[in-house]
């Protein structure tokens, strides 16, 4: 109930500073906006340009990769299939005895 009442009274103090200070209001406003736009433009080119840096580095070690051997990825698959094949047996014996 206090926020709602400390709100309602900042906001009425807020109105009445803005209809007594328009003038002063738009000019800062006025030099607001363009320092906010240099900002935010500023922001935009230099994440833009990381972005695109991300992108060469991505592209480069996609060239810079070799391929990988057949004979490696066919030493892992039979090493994950006996892997499997023990684990499927560790669990009917994990059934038998429940």
């Amino acid at each position: 109930m206090k926020t709602l009442v400390g709100g309602g009274i900042a906001a009425l103090v807020g109105v009445i500073g803005l209809s007594i200070y328009w003038k002063a209001f738009l000019q800062l406003l006025a030099g607001a906006i363009p320092v906010m736009l240099l900002l935010g433009g500023g922001l935009a080119l230099y994440l833009g340009f990381d972005e695109l840096k991300d992108t060469w580095k991505k592209e480069d070690a996609k060239v810079d990769e070799a391929p990988a051997e057949p004979a490696e990825a066919t030493d892992d698959v039979e090493k994950y299939k006996t892997e499997i094949s023990q684990l499927k047996k560790e669990i009917e014996g994990l059934k038998k005895e429940a």
